[in-house]
Formats: structure tokens, sequence, C-alpha cells
């Protein structure tokens, strides 16, 4: 069980992962009542007479936009018997007011990616969207509302408090949550930090309406909120919208309290020990550290790549690569507002033993820091990644948004750009200290108790005032103009420049201006055929995962470095057939980085060492997987579909049982691994992909050099996945001592994205359960409260006439019959009487908007674009696909609803402890 910790508890709707450029504009004129604050690199903070914090982070370069309220109130801000009081607000204010009724609706049809999220400091809402000035002014209109009108009623509270009860039992079935808020229960004697985000269940159960709503009152207000504005908007037209929405709310005559507790220096080794089924065993130190504004933190921040990053990280070198104890190390800490944690964990490798583990982790934090101090090169090569991160935030305009609240909750946003310089100028004599200061015996928090006859203290924890700490801040530059850029399926098509090399690999660059310089690429590989591929999953599965362990020519750490040098972040993803490399560079860098990326693939470094590393983190995973009832239901479902009654054991087209997996991984040796790459690498059908700010000519004549003469020993050949049609049936599966249960129904469909019926049947899905405006989702999870989360997709089949539709819920088990219910009956009333002009009016709005916002994301289009030329097809296959979606009529969608939803035919399948 590895140690992840989950902190922001999130009220989730998010369909896309937006990745927006920030950029800079001329600060705008201020409007009247607006005072002009602070200005650095690039974002302006206004602020209102009533308190009201306003920050605008300009970046036309892409037409998205996203908005951050963020009010200084979390859990740290919670009474005794409030405890889950600031999270139960985040889900109530989404239940809207009397002006906005159904905000979520709203958000759908409007096309918004909309969310909130509650912490121990703040809690945040926040939206992403296509930049259409008529959605800002509303959504700000909505913020304002929902500030001060939100209803925070009993019947709203009725429902929503099964739904928060089911969230409860979501985190309740994943043995690292629990054991994340039991170690900090543990640190914490007095501080609220030590309280779980979500709350006792006793406090959540029985809330008090009148005192939540003095809470709301007490905090929802506009002198203890920051409105971040980030991506695509006129700057001045945006003020006059916020003092509109915003400036008409009172300042507030009461006082917020101020909080002053702090827990004395911790004084002994505290332990603590979770007991509960599933799960993989795990070891986790954490320490008190400095808050985030301390000039200390810096050291932590780069302390954690010291210790954990491999291949170098001391942690990973002891525990995993040479004593093999671990099968692979974790660290977190955040900057908090007031003294925070450092977590250090290590997940136990099978057959390992926890006494030699737990040995062995303690010797290199509190023995060996001391006896071997810190090297400059280790500093370097932390401070290098830690900056890279920081620099590829702060090119993503969504993600400044999100960083800019964490430093608003810590005090005061240009602590963001502090911490960064902090880390620039952290010294080796700092680092070394900072370490012997907090990680020692007596600060520690172990699943284990271990006796000491010299106790020794941490430093003092200390309130800070983050004011203070910027008296000499200086900030730097802002960023240059970057001009905008139009998204639209013409502009794609016209802007993109195909190719093909002579050896196969088909080429789609999009070279446009983005912020930083930043480049997004994708390099799709397909391999084999269904005999060639057969007995070859594992194999492929376990190549793949040793990609990024180094080459030929570079050890793992000098390719670490040398990605690091190159400003890379490079995701690997692999099947059977196909493997995916995407990175993210900048245009200096962009040949090189290609450059790399062939050599990863062509000359890696496969060792038997890596290759049991590799091995040991799938093994642990798979563990994991086997009493997760996600997991076991979707597992258990393509069984039915793919398993052994579909095709043979060895198949590349086989659903493998866990038992399966386990065999092939166990299996699997170096030789297999370095022949298939020998025999199924190369790019004579493979696809590239790059957006962002590069020469395209340097890059194709890059991608010639690096992959023009590269041919796989093995041809390619698509393995035919025909449609099966199966009668309906219903199963079960048991997990004891999970208190979270899943429905998990599919049904076959014989049509993929080609088929004329692609459109309608989308557009029917998006209705019955496909947003948060849809049937099952206001039903289920808006009316009777039953699930914290409800779905409804379609899985299309690319080239095979093989699709398949998922309907499902997260529920209590005692709640099974009624959820059962809510599905039959909902199935069968939009059978017998179809969707509502309205519905569709509103879900092609919806799906259009969804569409706009997916081609804005970089990463997103470089996909695209791959997968276009492995398609066959081009950029305006899209815009055909919008045209098809609005001109679709009631009748077409009520007629693919009647033609496809047949809910006898689905297989159900539920999961869970129904005693």
């Amino acid at each position: 069980m590895h140690l992840i910790p989950a902190l922001r508890l999130t009220l989730t709707l998010s369909l896309l992962a937006p990745a927006l450029n920030l950029q800079a504009q001329t600060k705008p004129a201020v409007q009247a009542g607006l005072a002009a604050l602070h200005s650095v690199e690039g974002i302006s903070e206004y602020r209102l007479p009533n308190g009201l914090q306003v920050l605008l982070a300009p970046d036309p370069s892409k037409p998205s936009t996203t908005v951050n309220m963020t009010y200084r109130v979390g859990s740290k801000h919670e009474n005794y018997g409030e405890t889950g009081m600031a999270h139960l607000l985040e889900h109530l204010v989404f239940k809207g007011s009397p002006r906005h009724p159904n905000p979520w609706a709203e958000f759908s049809r409007r096309g918004l990616n909309a969310n909130g999220t509650t912490d121990l400091d703040r809690t945040n809402y926040f939206a992403s969207f296509a930049a259409e000035p008529e959605n800002l002014r509303w959504y700000l209109a909505w913020q304002a509302d929902a500030m001060v009108n939100s209803r925070i009623a009993r019947r709203d509270l009725a429902t929503e408090m099964t739904v928060v009860r089911n969230e409860m039992e979501i985190g309740e079935n994943k043995p690292d949550n629990i054991l994340f808020e039991r170690t900090l229960a543990a640190m914490y004697q007095w501080h609220n930090y030590g309280k779980s985000v979500i709350g006792a269940r006793a406090d959540v159960e029985n809330v008090d309406i009148p005192r939540l709503q003095a809470f709301y009152r007490r905090y929802y207000q506009p002198d203890n909120a920051t409105l971040i504005i980030s991506g695509r908007f006129e700057a001045r037209q945006t003020l006059a919208w916020v003092q509109q929405s915003f400036g008409a709310i009172p300042a507030p005559k009461r006082r917020l309290p101020k909080f002053y507790t702090l827990d004395p220096a911790q004084d002994g080794e505290r332990a603590v020990t979770v007991r509960r089924s599933g799960g993989v065993a795990s070891l986790t130190a954490a320490y008190h550290v400095p808050a985030g504004p301390a000039p200390d933190y810096a050291a932590i921040e780069l302390l954690r790549g010291v210790l954990s990053t491999p291949p170098a990280g001391r942690l990973y070198q002891r525990l995993v690569a040479e004593k093999k104890l671990a099968s692979q190390v974790s660290a977190f800490s955040m900057p908090l507002a007031e003294p925070g944690f450092l977590l250090l964990g290590a997940e136990l490798k099978a057959g390992a033993e926890l006494s030699e583990l737990q040995a062995e982790l303690l010797r290199v934090l509190e023995l060996e820091l001391a006896s071997a101090p810190i090297s400059t090169a280790e500093l370097e090569r932390a401070r290098t990644r830690w900056l890279n991160r920081w620099e590829q935030q702060f090119t993503d305009a969504e993600q400044v948004g999100l960083a800019l609240s964490e430093s608003v909750a810590q005090g005061d946003w240009r602590l963001f750009f502090q911490l960064r310089d902090r880390v620039k100028a952290l010294n080796l004599a700092d680092l070394q200290r900072v370490a012997q200061s907090y990680l020692r015996p007596a600060n520690r928090t172990l699943a284990s108790y271990l006796p000491t006859a010299q106790p020794q203290r941490a430093p003092a924890p200390q309130l800070l005032d983050a004011g203070a700490q910027l008296r000499d801040f200086k900030p730097g530059p802002a960023a240059a103009a970057v001009p905008p850029f139009e998204a639209s399926p013409a502009e794609v098509q016209r802007l993109s420049q195909i190719d093909r090399l002579g050896n196969g690999l088909r080429l789609a660059l999009l070279p446009k201006p983005t912020r930083g310089g930043a480049v997004q690429n994708l390099l799709s590989l397909q391999m084999g055929d269904a005999q060639s591929l057969r007995g070859q999953a594992a194999v492929a599965e376990l190549a793949a995962a040793l990609l990024d362990k180094g080459t030929q020519s570079l050890d793992r750490q000098a390719l670490r470095d040398r990605m690091d040098a190159l400003k890379m972040e490079l995701q690997i993803s692999a099947s059977a057939e196909n493997l995916n490399l995407a990175w993210s560079t900048r245009r200096p860098h962009a040949e090189q980085a290609l450059a790399l990326v062939a050599q990863l693939l062509r000359q890696p470094r496969f060792s038997a060492d890596g290759l049991e590393e590799v091995r040991a983190q799938a093994l642990g995973q798979l563990q994991a997987q086997r009493d997760d009832p996600e997991a076991l239901a979707g597992n258990a479902l393509n069984l039915l579909f793919d398993g052994g009654a579909a095709w043979p054991r060895f198949d590349v087209r086989h659903a493998r049982s866990f038992a399966e997996m386990e065999a092939d991984l166990q299996a699997v040796t170096l030789a297999q691994v370095q022949d298939f790459q020998r025999r199924f690498y190369g790019a004579a059908q493979a696809q590239f992909a790059a957006v962002g700010d590069f020469d395209a000519q340097a890059l194709r004549q890059a991608a010639a050099q690096a992959l023009g003469d590269w041919h796989a020993a093995q041809p390619y050949a698509h393995a035919p996945l025909p449609y099966r049609a199966l009668p309906g049936q219903r199963s079960q599966l048991l997990t004891p001592d999970k208190q979270n249960a899943v429905f998990n129904a599919r049904l076959g469909l014989p049509l993929n994205e080609d088929h004329a019926d692609y459109v309608a049947l989308s557009l029917v899905n998006q209705m019955l359960g496909g947003s948060s405006d849809s049937r099952l989702w206001k039903r289920i999870r808006e009316r009777e409260g039953l699930s914290y989360s409800v779905w409804s997709f379609l899985s299309w089949g690319e080239q095979d006439l093989n699709s398949s539709w998922h309907l499902g819920a997260l529920f209590a088990p005692q709640n099974r019959a009624k959820v059962e219910q809510a599905f039959d009956e909902e199935l069968a009333l939009a059978l017998s009487q179809g969707f509502s002009a309205r519905e569709l009016r509103e879900a092609q709005q919806a799906m259009l908007s969804d569409r706009r916002l997916a081609r804005a994301q970089d990463p997103l289009l470089a996909a695209t674009l791959a997968q276009n030329l492995f398609m066959g097809r081009d950029a305006l296959r899209s815009q055909a696909v919008d045209e098809a979606i609005a001109k679709l009529s009631l009748e077409q969608v009520n007629s693919a609803l009647r033609r496809y939803l047949k809910p006898a035919d689905f297989q159900r399948l539920w999961v869970g402890d129904f005693k």
C-alpha cells in the first residue's frame, strides 16, 4: 500500500483536463471603485471597496478562459462539532440559489468544465470554458450570487448528505487514503491540520443547519475571497463585469476570528497502525516542517527530490535499487499557511520484511543525512527538476490559477513567485541544516515505535506574516505577449503540415506561437499482428515501462539529467499493439528532444535490475486492483466480452483475469523484452504530431534523421475485433469490508466512429447520463442523493464495427435496490417518452462547447492530429461532426435511442459488501 495523500476533496464533473497557456497583456485602465495594487510578472492585482481581491492573468494565445474563486476557509477553520463543514458547503453551494436554482445544468448547457475543491486552508471553485464573453459574464454573476445568496437549505442537505456520505465511503475503500488520515491525526495534537478535510462522520451526519448557515455567512464574503481570471478575456470589460457582479455586495460588518493554535515541538516518536483488507504493505515516515511562507520551506521542496526521485534519490537508491526491499518510494509535502508536514514513504516489495524496510528507511533519513551530507550535484539536480516543473506550471493558465489559489491560502499570492526565487537561491549549507533539523526521531510519526535515550527537538513552529516575508521580494519581468490562435477545424487544417517520410512515418506539424515557446509532441507506434503478438501482452507492458530507465549511452540518471536540460516531461503508455510517447518541451529543444525520444526507442538500456523493478511495480498495482470494487467490476465485464469464451488464452485480443495477468508478468524474461523491442519497434507504421512553437522544417529534418531509416522487423496489421452479441445477464461479486459498492453495466453495439448513427447516439448518451444535466445524474445524484458518481459513456470502436455502452454508479451497499430501481425507471421512461426538444437543444450546445474546449488544448490537439494520420482523416472531419451535431433532429435522436438502447441486453454487474 503506497501512501498517496488525498487532501483535496473534489466535487468533480470534469471530462477534460485543460492545459491553457498564461500570457501577459497590457495592464487595463482601472475601473472606478477598483484599486490597482501589485503587478508581478504579468499578473495584476485589484481590490474592490468591499474587500474582494481580483487577480488577472491574461493569455490571448488560446481560446479558453479559466476562473478561480478562492475563499480563505478550509477544514482548519472548523470548530468542535463542525468538522467537514467547509467541504459540505462546497457541495451545497452547487445546489443553487433562488436566481440560479440548478448551477450544474447551466454549466453543462454552457460547456463549462466546472469543479470545486476543499482543502486545509481554503475552498476553491473554478471553471474552464471556450473563451466566450457571455459565458464569462454569466459565470462571474453566478459566483457573485453564490457568495451571498446560496440556499444552504435543509431540503438540499437531505439529499446531498447521502452523496457526501458516499464520498466518505469511497475514501474508506482506499487503504492509502485511510493511512494518510491516521498519520496526520497522530502527528497533530491540537492543530486542525490533524483533522480530515471531509470531517467526522458524526459531525457531517448531524450538522446543524443554522450553524452551517452561520459558517457560510461568516466566511463567504468578499473580504475573505480572491477572484482569479486567467486565459483569454478582454481585461477592461472583465473588470467592469467584476465590479458589476461583485461591487454591489456590501463589505461585511463582522470580524473574522483569528486562529492562533500551534502544536508544540513534538517530544518523541509517534506511531500509527492501520489494519484493513486489501492494498499493499507500506511504511511512511512523517515529519513536522515549517509553513509555506517560511524561508526554510524552499529546502523542504528540494529535499523531496533529493530523497525520492529515481534513480539518484537516496531512498530510491537504497530501498529499491540496492536492497530491493521496496517496489517504489514516495515523498509529499505542500506549502501551508501554518507549520505543515513532510511524508516519506516506501511500498514493501513482495517477499521483503517490513522490519528490514523500516530500519533502512530510518537509517537513510535520520542517520546518513548527517554522516553523508547532501552533495552539490544532488542539490542542483533537484533544483533543476523543480524549476522545470514550476516553469511548466507557469505556462498553463488553468494551473497558474490553481497555484495562485494555494498561495492566497498561505497569506499572499506573490508567495508563488517568492518560493521560486528562494529555490533558486538555496545554498547547500541551508539545505543540509534544514534536513538535519527536521528529519530526526523526536519529530517523527511512523507505523512502529522506536524509543531513543536522547530525544531531540525540531525547531519550534512559528506563525509568520506573509507580508513581512515579502518586504525584500523583487518580482521578475513579465513575459512577452503571444499572438492569439483560433483552434477552429479550418484553422487547424490550414496550418497543419502533413508529410510522410520514405520509410512510411507520417507527420502532422502545427507550428504556432505559445507562451514560453511550449511544444507538445506525440509519437505513436503500431506493432505486430494477431499471430506475431500472441502471448506478448505482458512483454509489451514491461518493455514500455523500461524505456525511460536509460539508453545504451545514457544511464538512468544521465537520461533524467538530459531530459531536465531539455525541459522535457515524458509520458509513456502501451498496449500489445500500440506504443505512445507524449512529451512537452520548449522551442530551443524541440529537435533535440525528438532525437532523445528516438534514442530511447532505438537504443534502450534494458537491464535485469530494471526489469525486476518495473515487474514489482506492476505486480503491486495488480494486487491493489484485486480487491478494489471498481477494478473488479471493469475486469469482470472485460472477461465476459473478450475472455476465454471469445478468444484463446494468449491471443492479443483475449481479456485476461488478474491471475493470468500475474502469471504473465512473472514469466517475462529480459531476453523476451529485448527481442520484443527488436522485432516490433519501428517507425514505418508510426505517426508523429507536434503542436506549438517550433521550426517545422527543422523538426521534419530531425524526424527524418532520427527515425527515417527505422523499420520494424515484424510488419503491422490490425487484429480485427468483431462485434459479439451476448444475451443480457445479471451477476454479483462480493468484496467484504468495502464500504462503497459499484454498479457497472455494458452493452455491445455493432457501430464505430464512422457509422451514420455515431452523432445521434453520442447525443443520446449525453442526455441520458453523460453530463451533469442528464437524466440519470439529476435522478440518482441530485434528486435522490444515492451516489457521488453516476455515469453513462460510449467506448467507440475505431476500425471495427464494435463499440460498447457503459452505465454505472458508485453507492453505499445498502442503497443497491434504490439505485437499481432508479436506473430501470429512467431507462424505461426514456424509451417510452423519448427526449424533449429542450433537452436536445441544450445537449447540442453543451457538446459543441465541449468540443471547442477540447480543441483548445495542445496535448489533445496533438493526439487528435496523430489519430487522424492513423485513420486517414483530416481536421475538417471535426467540423463535419460539429455540423452534424448542430443539424440533428429530435426524430433522429429518439429513433437512435430506441434502436440501440436495449436494457434487457446489458451485462449488469454489482460489486460490493452486500450483507
